[in-house]
């Protein structure tokens, strides 16, 4: 769990950025230095826990725009990217490229009245090989598996456990004998 910034060291770190964002960067020891000239009368603690929120700051600033800070750079980022038209939207790129659909899909689409568009193709199918899997009985345990429920007339030992008639499972004709499980007559 990190550490809690109080309202403070917070609102002062983003006052710094904003005004002295030039003079800023993404190391602490430097952001110091900084805020040590910039800030005036508050005690080192105060000053050492501003640097820590502002250099925090100044990575996310390095990802993306941040809630809270105005920088001009950011506003005119935001401007561009909201200005900024493809001259091909996303769907008509991807729908010239091809659409790839399953083999199931696509006889849907020719079942349909309306036929299959021509840029719709079926994907490729990849063969895989079974391969028998070792160490696993009727019991689902691996090793003896096969020994335990299924060579006796019972369903295997994890079935057995959920269902509730535990001597049916377990010994064929001895649970029905003793009452437990199975039908009497």
């Amino acid at each position: 769990m990190g550490k809690i910034r109080t309202k403070t060291t917070k609102r002062a770190a983003r006052k710094v950025v904003e005004s002295h964002y030039g003079k800023l960067c993404r190391d602490f020891y430097l952001n110091k230095r900084v805020i040590l000239d910039v800030t005036v009368g508050t005690s080192k603690k105060l000053k050492n826990k501003i640097a820590g929120y502002t250099t925090h700051i100044m990575k996310r600033l390095a990802r993306g725009p941040v809630k809270g800070i105005s920088l001009k750079l950011q506003e005119e980022e935001r401007e561009r990217r909201m200005d900024f038209v493809p001259e091909v939207s996303w769907a008509v790129q991807k729908v010239s490229d091809g659409i790839t659909v399953d083999p199931l899909t696509l006889r849907m689409l020719k079942k349909l009245e309306t036929g299959v568009p021509k840029n719709v193709r079926q994907e490729r199918e990849e063969v895989v090989e079974a391969k028998p899997v070792r160490g696993r009985g009727a019991g689902g345990r691996g090793g003896r598996g096969a020994a335990r429920g299924g060579a006796r007339g019972g369903a295997g030992r994890g079935e057995a456990r959920g269902s509730g008639a535990r001597g049916a499972s377990r010994g064929g004709a001895r649970g029905a004998s003793r009452g437990r499980g199975g039908d009497k007559q």
